[in-house]
């Protein structure tokens, strides 16, 4: 069963993109919508991160 909400450390890893990266992306406002957890840990929805990466396929070669 696929959990609801990502790590920051797991959306990284599926994506193979540094922190950095991830920040300026955010800072860029190109980032998908985070929740901020009381503890200050940084959480993603599933699907915004799915609706996220689709946003950018890029279209096909004809």
């Amino acid at each position: 069963m696929a959990r609801t909400f990502l790590t920051l450390p797991e959306f990284l890893a599926e994506l193979d993109v540094p922190k950095s990266t991830f920040f300026r992306w955010k800072a860029l406002g190109q980032a998908p919508r985070t929740y901020k957890l009381p503890n200050g840990q940084l959480r993603i929805r599933r699907t915004d991160y799915d609706t996220w990466l689709e946003s950018r396929e890029e279209p096909q070669a004809a």
